[in-house]
């Protein structure tokens, strides 16, 4: 028998900033992981499929541009770039659902998830099976001080894999 949601049973607490506007100008740190936190992301084919998911993005979002980004064993980093979409002049261009409002990061971020997720699962031979967690950490950068230390944390991310207690090794 299948419950449907009840409030009482099924809460959730949001890590996202309370009454933060996720459409908002600025720059994100995005950490991203598979579901259960398995080395799901080591298989070059599957990497490609993730890698292409977060390089079309743009292509889907137009008004969104990319930084650094990197592909973990069992997890991705990325910055995420939302600028104004008044200046740019592509929000008309935008996918249908999303010219009435500014995309947000959870847009975005939902839409990596489901494109690499679906083509991964097919590569896995897995199909109804979660690829990813089912949330996201996020950080909305503040400064270029702090842009500048999450890029080297991202570039520096595959060394410390050797030292990641979820690196098999670590066992």
């Amino acid at each position: 028998m299948t419950v449907g949601y009840d409030p009482r049973i099924h809460h959730r607490r949001s890590i996202r900033l309370a009454g933060y506007d996720y459409s908002q100008v600025g720059a994100y740190f995005v950490t991203i992981c598979t579901h259960n936190r398995a080395l799901s992301l080591q298989a070059e084919p599957v990497r490609e499929v993730v890698r292409l998911a977060w390089c079309g993005l743009p292509a889907r979002f137009p008004i969104v541009a990319l930084d650094e980004f990197v592909i973990m064993p069992n997890h991705v980093h990325g910055i995420i770039i939302l600028p104004d979409a008044a200046n740019t002049g592509a929000a008309s261009s935008a996918p249908t659902g999303m010219r009435s409002r500014a995309a947000t990061l959870g847009d975005v971020v939902r839409a990596f998830k489901s494109i690499s997720a679906i083509e991964a699962n097919k590569i896995l031979g897995q199909s109804n099976r979660p690829f990813w967690q089912r949330n996201y950490y996020e950080h909305i950068i503040r400064d270029e001080e702090e842009l500048s230390a999450l890029r080297q944390y991202i570039r520096d991310n595959p060394g410390n894999w050797l030292d990641d207690p979820d690196n098999p090794s670590n066992t």
